[in-house]
């Protein structure tokens, strides 16, 4: 891969990279850091990555970072009070928006990442089996289940719109 092939990686799919996480970890910071490693990576590998997988690199490598910094958040337990001071990616919302995202928060980390890699990024089943390291079936299994977790918390009378 060449630097102009780099630069335009850049320009073509930063935007889509950082969407995808930071709907996942909800911190607009965190996800930023996320997304430049990835990109940091990209270049370090830029010999061996052809430029036509580079999109798919590029969100592997993001989702690794994701399930990692989850995990390392995890382990640290964080007190009420700082909440205020961290500074999350937030939008106006409708109640349907906020809907949305409260039933995507009722999912675990996998099954949310695979409902926005299929449905708001758009990649095939085989492509996200390469992105997160589960098989085919894996997951179409998880994102079927993933689904009628939605559907349920959805149909709710408390959430329909």
């Amino acid at each position: 891969m060449t630097e102009r092939e780099y630069n335009d990686c850049v320009n073509l799919y930063a935007d889509n990279v950082f969407r995808f996480i930071v709907k996942n970890i909800r911190h607009e910071e965190d996800a930023k850091d996320i997304v430049q490693t990835a990109f940091e990576k990209l270049w370090r590998n830029r010999e061996s990555v052809q430029t036509e997988k580079s999109k798919s690199f590029l969100f592997t490598v993001a989702y690794n970072q994701m399930i990692d910094h989850i995990r390392k958040a995890k382990r640290i337990s964080l007190k009420d009070e700082f909440n205020a001071e961290i500074r999350t990616f937030e939008q106006p919302v409708s109640n349907l928006k906020k809907n949305l995202q409260d039933a995507l928060n009722t999912l675990n980390e996998t099954q949310r990442s695979l409902v926005l890699l299929k449905d708001y990024e758009g990649y095939n089943y085989e492509e996200i089996g390469r992105i997160t390291g589960l098989n085919e079936s894996q997951v179409k299994v998880y994102l079927h289940r993933a689904r009628l977790n939605l559907r349920n918390y959805l149909v709710k009378p408390e959430n329909v719109v």
